[in-house]
């Protein structure tokens, strides 16, 4: 074989493993594309919190504003049961309930059941777990609620007791659902290697908020990811409580967090945080989002201001 001859061929095989590099890259490329955009759907209109139009409008803003998610609204037009409420939960990769108001017509709950047991997604903020106290699979969703009537009868009080290193689930009787004044309080991650909380700090400090204590329900298949200390100075429980957690429902998966009472505690750069990775990990099971360089510190709250 002449020198010409094995240039060629040389080149010949220089060319092939180029265009299939490329085409590789394109289908890699293609795939990511398919990937970068969840749907999310937010479901508010009723709640014992009037600044839900806020809420809404900011935590819609915190999920865009990566790329991550495209967002979409359900609110219903009525303050008792709204009959039309009918969205179209299958279309969605997570719905955001910033929802606690009057009963869901039968059919929508039937098909929210169904949309969770196939695989959904699910995000609980604040007053969201204060819904549905009647409601038996709603509160196997959520895992743990408060308010709406719910003592002993509607699950225990879970909690961490920080002396023993371990959960406690309380089944004494009383009601569930309770806070102090609103405060400034450190949130102390219990499992770090979760992909919501994998990456903060051990401890950091959320802005003042509502610091739920004393909830309670089904709490099956729940794990808490983080919790905080409610300080009987303030009116707490004096007990360590869960703060973010992820409950499975079937196929579906759940992440709740109490925090996010008013506008400038979903300011806190450690809710925006927890919402975005968890709403991420509630859609797909895995997390991308990165932790921002401003994150809240051991000792430091860190907040953004937003549109509202």
């Amino acid at each position: 074989m002449s020198i010409n001859q094995i240039k060629r061929r040389l080149i010949k095989l220089w060319m092939t493993a180029l265009m299939a590099c490329l085409y590789l890259l394109v289908l890699s490329g293609n795939s990511i594309s398919a990937q970068t955009t969840l749907r999310a759907l937010i479901v508010d209109g009723q709640n014992n919190h009037g600044n839900w139009p806020d809420t809404s409008k900011m935590m819609k803003s915190y999920l865009e504003e990566n790329s991550l998610f495209q967002v979409d609204t359900a609110t219903t037009i009525n303050k008792g049961t709204d009959e039309n409420f009918q969205p179209d939960f299958a279309a969605y990769d997570v719905v955001v309930s910033n929802y606690n108001g009057a009963p869901w017509p039968d059919r929508t709950k039937t098909a929210f059941e169904k949309y969770m047991r196939d695989g959904g997604g699910l995000v609980i903020v604040h007053a969201a777990d204060n819904a549905f106290p009647k409601w038996k699979e709603f509160n196997e969703m959520i895992g743990l609620g408060g308010w709406g009537g719910r003592n002993q009868t509607s699950g225990p009080y879970l909690y961490f007791d920080d002396k023993q290193k371990e959960f406690v689930r309380d089944t004494r009787d009383g009601r569930g659902g309770n806070h102090g004044r609103q405060h400034p309080f450190r949130v102390i991650v219990r499992d770090s290697d979760h992909p919501i909380t994998k990456g903060m700090p051990g401890a950091w400090m959320h802005v003042k908020d509502e610091l739920y204590d004393r909830l309670r329900g089904p709490a099956n298949n729940i794990k808490v990811l983080a919790t905080a200390y409610s300080d009987p100075s303030t009116g707490g429980s004096g007990r360590h409580e869960p703060i973010l957690f992820v409950v499975e429902y079937g196929k579906g998966r759940v992440f709740h967090t109490p925090m996010g009472h008013s506008n400038a505690s979903q300011q806190c750069v450690g809710f925006i945080t927890a919402l975005q990775r968890g709403a991420q990990w509630a859609a797909t099971g895995k997390v991308t989002t990165q932790i921002p360089d401003d994150f809240p510190t051991v000792d430091e709250t860190r907040s953004r201001e937003t549109d509202k």
